[in-house]
């Protein structure tokens, strides 16, 4: 058994969540995670934890939910984070239907999955677990200048902000309707080590290394 609680995270191979993974392990975390690997979840992205005893990678969707509560039964995790998601506008405008399955249904599974383990805990673990809903500043619409807060309106403009804010609603209800432990984050643009290149910041920086029109 590892030392310390053990965290579950969906997407931990995409950009965002192999970042995490491996900031969590080098504090020393034990992280098991689930990943879908589609076209944007790359397992080179976690080379340097490969064969690292203190994590778990498990191949499969979010959607997914007897796996998702198998995996919870297995590890009991005090943490689950929610990085899992389609995330770029403009295959959500050619495609929107993998955004509504993956971002919505995917968030619901999950969910579900979280509060039926959450409601069997003990009193104790039950006030120290959380779940943790990665989100999107997308879901306040366009913001001008600055930053939008906490108490901006919802007002998405495409469907994978429409998306994305169906599983903070969703979230948000579980939380208030049955008690679960939820928080949710919305971060601005991130870009960094093992972006997709479909991105703005890579792709730019991909096309001034091979000399291509930018």
């Amino acid at each position: 058994m590892p030392s310390t609680s053990p965290i579950l995270v969906t997407g931990g191979a995409g950009f965002i969540g192999s970042n995490f993974v491996r900031r969590a392990m080098s504090a020393g975390r034990f992280v098991v995670n689930l990943d879908a690997l589609t076209y944007a979840g790359n397992m080179r992205s976690l080379a340097d934890v490969e064969g690292n005893p203190n994590h778990r990678f498990h191949y499969g969707n979010i959607c997914d939910g007897a796996l998702v509560s198998g995996l919870l039964s297995q590890y009991r995790p005090r943490t689950l984070i929610n990085f899992a998601a389609e995330s770029h506008v403009d295959r959500s405008i050619d495609s929107p239907g993998a955004f509504i399955e993956t971002n919505v249904l995917g968030t619901q599974r999950l969910l579900t999955a979280a509060l039926s383990y959450w409601q069997d805990l003990p009193a104790e673990d039950q006030q120290a677990f959380r779940y943790l809903q990665v989100s999107t500043d997308e879901v306040y619409g366009s913001i001008s200048a600055g930053h939008a807060s906490e108490e901006a309106p919802y007002a998405p403009n495409s469907p994978y902000a429409a998306s994305k804010a169906g599983g903070d609603h969703l979230t948000r209800a579980f939380h208030v309707t049955y008690g679960l432990p939820t928080v949710t984050t919305c971060s601005s643009n991130n870009y960094g080590p093992y972006q997709f290149p479909e991105k703005l910041i890579p792709l730019t920086i991909l096309k001034a290394q091979l000399g291509e029109p930018i």
